[in-house]
């Protein structure tokens, strides 16, 4: 879809923005979404951790404007600026990693936070970190594109980067440093990296993982995974749920406030068993969307990343460089 193709209204704003113009309407769109649900779970919000409601929306707010803000100006940023700051921008997230791991401040027993003195906010190391690390990727393999074949001179100084990043997350989010190395997987895949090479180095990264676990199993005074006993216990409990000898209450809860959003949903702010969901503002916030807003809308949200993935994949298909 191209600028011209879209209503003139529409257009008129449009204009401002350069890129794919989907890519646009679908971030507004979800910064929207996000406005309308986080003013629905104030109330909850409030009698959890206290404050005021103009507290969490303005905190919000704040997040899309900076958010947004970042996006437009990066955007009309050339890209051979971005390609130089890709490796300052990986060098911060190692610091902002390592910092996190011991000065970090914990959140749900998750020591992956850091908080910004004066204003309150927390955000996850991360988050930066896995931004870094697709640019200075993408940056490698632009610099690399002709030494592919070549383990020590082209895979190896990619793997680096990756390992690295992915290393000083998993102690403390493991499905976020899983996540992220597969994505980089992805992207090798996409950079033209030979299929064989790129199946020996996911064969290597399980291996690395399994053995990182096997020497904290085997000498626990390490402590090199400290969230491992839950990791466990979460999998224990879904095993025995799928067996059926215990209830798993806060999965039930989920589906039923799904049920309970039926099609159209029980409007704004009304959703009733979001209240007995934990963090029904995070980890849960799909079935508290579906109680709130209904089938539709979580279809169409739903719609929405998919669109967005599959507008990702063209432009980086049809991408000269990387």
């Amino acid at each position: 879809m191209e600028i011209k193709d879209i209503n003139p209204n529409l257009r008129s704003y449009l204009k401002y923005l350069k890129g794919d113009p989907v890519i646009w309407i679908i971030t507004i769109l979800m910064m929207a979404f996000s406005l309308v649900t986080v003013y629905s779970f104030v109330p909850i919000l409030v009698k959890i951790e206290g404050g005021t409601p103009f507290q969490y929306l303005f905190k919000h707010f704040i997040y899309v404007l900076l958010g947004f803000s970042s996006m437009f100006f990066i955007h009309r940023v050339d890209s051979k600026y971005i390609y130089q700051l890709s490796k300052f921008a990986y060098y911060i997230a190692l610091a902002l990693l390592l910092f996190t791991i011991f000065f970090g401040a914990k959140v749900n027993d998750a020591g992956r936070w850091i908080r910004i003195p004066f204003i309150g906010l927390t955000f996850q190391s991360s988050d930066f970190a896995k931004l870094a690390l697709i640019l200075y990727i993408s940056r490698l393999l632009v610099r690399k594109k002709d030494l592919l074949n070549d383990w020590e001179k082209g895979i190896v100084p990619l793997m680096i980067p990756i390992l690295l990043i992915c290393g000083l997350i998993i102690k403390d989010n493991f499905s976020t440093a899983a996540m992220l190395f597969l994505l980089s997987m992805a992207m090798l895949f996409i950079g033209r990296v030979p299929f064989l090479k790129l199946t020996t180095l996911a064969a290597g990264g399980i291996g690395l993982v399994a053995l990182v676990i096997g020497i904290h199993v085997t000498i626990p005074q390490l402590n090199l995974l400290p969230r491992y006993d839950t990791w466990v216990s979460r999998f224990n409990q879904r095993v025995e749920n799928d067996m059926g000898n215990i209830a798993n209450a806060q999965a039930n809860n989920a589906q039923l406030a799904i049920h309970n959003g039926s099609l159209f949903g029980q409007g704004v702010g009304d959703g009733k068993l979001k209240e007995y969901l934990p963090e029904a503002y995070a980890d849960f916030y799909y079935a508290s969307f579906v109680e709130e807003f209904g089938l539709f809308s979580s279809f169409f949200l739903v719609l929405l990343y998919l669109i967005l993935l599959f507008r990702i994949i063209r432009i980086s298909l049809k991408t000269d460089d990387l």
